[in-house]
């Protein structure tokens, strides 16, 4: 018997979007992909058609962990010229293809590998579509000599920046650097932001996915995958 589209749980939707992103994948290419949650569920819907594809590029460790454990050879980004298309969650989504991502610490190398792309698609489900991005708190990565003068810098516009922590220390990424988690913003221009914030010395990047905003977005619903094109 089919499962209701409506008794799909959070981590069902995952699934249904992960799948779906294979539509998107071109065979004999190599694949850009994320990090997170639901991209783990396209990395397992990967793993049905790595004989089809040359490999991946991936944007953090956990995830090349998780595509060399599932016989997917992974590339340097240095390695490759260009990528067709890179596969990646979101934190938040606009309605023009603009995100906020990050939660998961990996947003320097997810806007490297997003750069290489012609075609970002993002997959989400339907809880991360916003109408202007900033509820969900903004990370910005930044060199840990400069983490107090840039949140004085997000204070200065009313905002709170707190300094990600895990296990008691702070967070080290994978570029070895801190995480700034900026609370109280309404990014109204995610273009001038983006560009702005990311000249702040000491800044390494900031979440928000303007410059390498999503081309599409498959978006996991009650009624199934929807797909938003910017």
């Amino acid at each position: 018997m089919t499962t209701p589209a409506a008794a799909l749980s959070q981590d069902e939707l995952k699934t249904l979007v992960g799948q779906a992103a294979l539509q998107y994948v071109q065979a004999g290419e190599i694949v850009g992909v994320g990090t997170g949650s639901t991209v783990n569920k396209f990395i397992d819907a990967l793993a049905t058609i790595k004989d089809q594809i040359r490999g991946a590029v991936s944007s953090s460790v956990a995830s090349t962990e998780r595509l060399k454990a599932l016989g997917i050879v992974v590339f340097d980004a240095n390695e490759v010229e260009s990528l067709s298309v890179y596969i990646d969650g979101a934190d938040e989504i606009d309605g023009k293809g603009y995100m906020v991502k990050g939660g998961g610490a990996a947003l320097t190398r997810e806007k490297i590998v997003a750069a290489l792309a012609q075609r970002f698609v993002c997959i989400a489900d339907e809880s991360k579509l916003v109408d202007a991005l900033g509820a969900f708190p903004l990370p910005v990565e930044v060199i840990p000599m400069a983490a107090q003068q840039i949140a004085r810098r997000f204070e200065a516009r009313g905002a709170s920046a707190t300094l990600r922590l895990k296990d008691g220390q702070p967070l080290v990424t994978d570029n070895g650097q801190h995480i700034l988690d900026v609370r109280g913003l309404s990014v109204a221009d995610p273009l001038a932001f983006e560009s702005e914030v990311n000249q702040w010395p000491g800044v390494v990047t900031v979440g928000v996915f303007a410059h390498q905003k999503a081309s599409v977005c498959l978006l996991g619903t009650a009624q199934g995958v929807r797909t938003l094109t910017y």
